[in-house]
């Protein structure tokens, strides 16, 4: 699945519509460069999983909490070496807290993942414009 953006809003929009084929345990590994539009991806899930907190970049944090019926855990991995660093901080209890992993800058922690987590990435394709490709890997 393919989605085009041409604003921060419709950038939000794509991930609201993305959030709606989500369902508890869900990995979305999120690839893109700094500025693609990752964290604003992460605002539309949230606001399609039903959350109305403000979703901020979890960069010096590594994870933010957003708690609903459907919880999102939003990491960022930008800071950390590798996928032994994501164990450390407990991984492996949020993948079993029923809730929905966002994970920016997931080519840092590539070996975490589930088989069946969902890959999105971001390209800038213009000052605004955005495309977001989406691959989902159901697990056999």
């Amino acid at each position: 699945m393919t989605f085009y953006s041409e604003s921060e809003a419709e950038t939000v929009a794509c991930g609201e519509a993305l959030a709606k084929e989500l369902k508890p345990g869900d990995v979305v590994a999120m690839y893109g460069d700094l500025g693609a539009g990752k964290t604003q991806f992460v605002r539309g899930l949230a606001k399609g999983l039903g959350l109305s907190a403000r979703v901020s970049s979890p960069t010096f944090t590594i994870v933010n909490e957003y708690l609903g019926k459907t919880p999102l855990f939003h990491f960022d991995m930008y800071r950390l070496a590798g996928a032994e660093e994501l164990f450390e901080i407990g991984w492996e209890d949020y993948l079993t807290r029923n809730g929905v992993c966002a994970v920016e800058w997931s080519e840092n922690a590539e070996g975490a993942f589930p088989s069946d987590c969902i890959k999105v990435r971001i390209t800038k394709t213009g000052d605004n414009s955005r495309r977001i490709d989406v691959e989902r890997n159901e697990m056999e």
